[in-house]
């Protein structure tokens, strides 16, 4: 498999003062792999690899302190028998949440050895640096770790344009990157159907990998429901008791949530009588976990949109689609109708696909509903100089109020339509097709 984040990486390694690296996300995206392509390729021969969870005596062997580097780089070295120099060693840490003086070394390498490169990752690095940000660490071994020290790469799940290059449908792929829209068209059909199965798989790179080797989707829903496990083992491995019952709830309400016509997050659906301040806490555990995204409500499409952000309403999404469908007990056989896949539940798994599309390009969408609540735009997006509506439709079907009220509203520069159907452009809406989403926004947003 090959990730367009090793891009980014590279871009990284080049910069001539850069700073230690960290890949963020949830656990089982691929940031250990990536860690491992990227020194695969550009230090095959000079690599310290070290897993911080499984390694007890190296955290004893660090827990005493980490200002002093030159020390810090004799025990790296000798736990990896690999001498470590400045200039010419790649040093990856993984899982570095489980030792806070290594993650606090991080900052003492940027100011005195920029000349390392360091790569660092942790499937909950998130809480653990969210935590120390707010002050509240519940651990005995408070997180030093100021900002402006460390650069950030955030990991998302695999892309629908990933997943084609990794199925072997990387012709196909190439014509999504050139927009070649006449091609495209006279694909339309096994676009359709790789999409279908995207839907179905998600991007989490094993079972992604499991759907190209054996293209068994029994299988891949194996491997999604060890993930899910897996993440339930987190919840009660890192969270507080207290806490623990509501992260779950929250969690497992997702594909309910996303099924009502109305996806706002009501917290009564969850409890009777539930209220926000109950789940702050357990929301926040479960976005520091790279786990959900929170789309907010805007009052009013002005620039910038933050300015009119409404922080008490707002869409909860998972990471990933698949993972999404198997929490749902979506079965496989859904595959065999026409575009069923497309429609079930509401939308929401063409609503969740977008999202990810969007998060994976580093956009931040938001959503609008006018105060009587009669029509929705899925996702508000701001461009260079514009903000630009996004209606997410299901299948073919192009008919709607909601766009249609917007543009009496704000009469935007361009509304935006994404769909089953094929790329045109009208006076005032132009349809993209899913398949094409992340492909084809540049051309409005750097407008």
């Amino acid at each position: 498999m090959r990730r367009d984040l090793l891009d980014k990486m590279i871009a990284w390694h080049r910069q001539p003062r850069r700073k230690p690296l960290i890949l963020m996300g949830a656990r089982q995206v691929g940031k250990s792999w990536l860690m491992r392509e990227f020194s695969r390729i550009h230090y095959p021969q000079d690599t310290v690899f070290l897993d911080v969870h499984d390694n007890a005596l190296l955290r004893q062997a660090v827990s005493g302190g980490s200002a002093n580097l030159q020390g810090l780089l004799e025990v790296l070295s000798t736990f990896s028998g690999h001498k470590i120099i400045p200039g010419k060693t790649l040093l990856v840490l993984d899982e570095i949440q489980e030792s806070p003086p290594l993650l606090t070394s991080l900052k003492y390498f940027q100011e005195q050895l920029p000349q390392l490169a360091i790569l660092a990752a942790g499937s909950l690095l998130g809480i653990a640096l969210n935590r120390s940000i707010r002050g509240n660490a519940d651990t005995e071994q408070r997180v030093s770790f100021p900002v402006g020290k460390v650069s950030f790469l955030d990991v998302p799940p695999m892309t629908f344009a990933e997943f084609l290059d990794a199925v072997g449908e990387t012709a196909k792929r190439e014509c999504l990157d050139k927009l070649a829209w006449n091609t495209i068209a006279s694909l339309q059909q096994s676009y359709q159907e790789l999409l279908k199965r995207y839907y179905f798989v998600g991007g989490m790179p094993e079972a992604v990998a499991e759907y190209a080797q054996n293209r068994d989707f029994q299988a891949v829903r194996s491997v999604q429901q060890d993930i899910l496990r897996s993440y339930d083992q987190d919840f009660a491995k890192h969270a507080s008791q207290a806490t623990l019952a509501r992260i779950r709830l929250l969690w497992n309400s997702l594909p309910g949530q996303l099924a009502k016509e109305n996806k706002k997050l009501v917290y009564t659906a969850l409890r009777p009588g539930a209220r926000a301040r109950d789940y702050e806490v357990a929301l926040q555990w479960l976005e520091d976990a790279g786990m959900v995204h929170q789309v907010h409500r805007v009052s009013h499409p002005g620039m910038p949109l933050k300015a009119y952000e409404d922080f008490s309403a707002f869409k909860l999404y998972a990471h990933d689609v698949g993972l999404l469908g198997a929490m749902s007990d979506l079965p496989p056989s859904i595959l065999l109708g026409s575009n069923e896949l497309f429609t079930h539940f509401k939308g929401a798994f063409t609503e969740q696909y977008v999202l990810q599309e969007l998060v994976a390009a580093g956009l931040t969408p938001y959503y609008w509903t006018p105060e009587d609540g009669k029509a929705e735009i899925e996702f508000l997006l701001q461009g260079d100089r514009s903000i630009y509506p996004l209606e997410a439709k299901a299948e073919t079907n192009l008919s709607g109020k909601s766009l249609l009220s917007y543009r009496q509203r704000y009469e935007p520069r361009k509304c935006l339509r994404t769909s089953l159907s094929m790329h045109t452009c009208g006076e005032k809406i132009d349809d993209l097709p899913l398949f094409a989403l992340r492909q084809a926004l540049p051309c409005y947003l750097m407008a």
